[in-house]
């Protein structure tokens, strides 16, 4: 097969699906090689880019996706219909980030870091599939272990767990709702909070500082 045909075809894969393709689904498909595929893929990349449309194909959870661009999503925004249930809130995203960053993670170290109960953030990234449960730790009790998911890499436009910003990017990148989840008051002793976060890193320091103080 010509690569220029299986660009076409592939392009056709992607305008179809719903989620990323990796590359082993797509060579499943066409029955074409990697090598083969990779070429088709950049030269679709260059096909789009040069033609400035609508549309840029991205990597993302070690797929590729058809997505629109970035430039364009006012508009799109304006044609949606966006719910504000459709937001992380301040103790979502502070949750998330941690899970994220320090994955896999049990619940009371989530709370150790951010000095509230948590069990209500965690419930709802479950239920909206940004989180998983990872396991049981090897300790007395075996607690459940959280990690993100694909569906996590998915919202935030990520190929892999690399390709995490910073947790000060991470918050710039994505800026805050109104409270949504359900959490405990966040009066929780800033001494605690801050002598749980010392063998932890920096950034995840000032996110919980920040929010503390709120």
């Amino acid at each position: 097969m010509e690569i220029h045909e299986l660009a076409q075809i592939i392009e056709s894969l992607l305008f179809v699906s719903q989620d990323p393709l990796p590359i082993d689904r797509i060579k499943e498909v066409t029955g074409e090689k990697k090598e083969n595929i990779l070429e088709a893929i950049e030269l679709l990349k260059s096909d789009i880019k040069s033609q400035d449309r609508a549309l840029c194909l991205a990597e993302l959870a070690g797929g590729y996706q058809l997505v629109t661009r970035p430039e364009n999503a006012p508009w799109i925004k304006k044609l949606l219909t966006v719910k504000t249930t459709g937001k992380l809130s301040r103790p979502g995203l502070e949750t998330l980030a941690i899970i994220a960053y320090k994955q896999p993670i049990t619940r009371a170290e989530v709370e150790a870091i951010r000095g509230v109960d948590s069990g209500g953030v965690i419930r709802t990234l479950l239920e909206r599939r940004l989180v998983k449960i990872a396991g049981r730790k090897e300790m007395p009790g075996k607690p459940i272990l959280y990690s993100t998911t694909r569906e996590f890499l998915e919202y935030f436009g990520l190929n892999q767990l690399s390709d995490l910003p910073t947790l000060k990017e991470f918050k710039e990148a994505f800026p805050l709702a109104e409270p949504e989840f359900v959490d405990t008051p966040q009066e929780a002793n800033g001494a605690v909070a801050e002598e749980a976060l010392s063998d932890h890193s920096p950034e995840v320091e000032v996110v919980v500082s920040e929010s503390n103080q709120n």
